[in-house]
């Protein structure tokens, strides 16, 4: 796979710094294990669900831990304690990973749950009151909240 050079936007653009990282470490952990495999969904314009294939670990065998701005997806098998020798074949993957998902801003975790070997993950974004945009009115009148017109539309 070819890398990027992003040194041109680095130049002309402030304040995308982490942008541009984010850019870069995917596309070098793209060439990466692919281990377990996984969806992300959009629900809505607030609402996401990452979905991983975890077919042979129990809720105990998995960690998630979710940071500012990441969400990691441990899960964890003994392979010391796998008998293996009455297999003929082993074709489901069942060995331990560690998967990393960037977050946007005020992305948080939902909920969680493991059900026929998925492991699905809510998220959900939620804009904090302070950072919303605000109409401001021009001599002196109030401020008015315009995601609140924006919704009723």
């Amino acid at each position: 796979m070819r890398g990027f050079d992003l040194t041109p936007y680095r130049r002309s653009t402030v304040g995308f710094d982490r942008l541009f990282d984010l850019i870069e470490n995917n596309a070098r952990l793209a060439q990466g294990d692919n281990y377990p495999p996984f969806n992300i969904e959009r629900l809505s314009e607030d609402r996401y669900r990452v979905t991983l294939a975890v077919a042979g670990f129990r809720p105990e065998e998995i960690d998630i831990t979710a940071q500012q701005n990441l969400l990691q997806v441990i899960g964890r098998k003994d392979d010391a304690s796998a008998d293996r020798s009455k297999f003929l074949h082993v074709g489901i993957a069942n060995r331990s990973f560690e998967r990393r998902f960037e977050l946007a801003d005020f992305v948080r975790v939902e909920k969680a749950d493991l059900a026929d070997g998925l492991l699905t993950i809510e998220l959900l974004r939620e804009i904090p009151e302070a950072m919303k945009p605000k109409k401001i009115a021009v001599n002196g009148g109030q401020l008015v909240d315009i995601t609140k017109d924006r919704d009723a539309a």
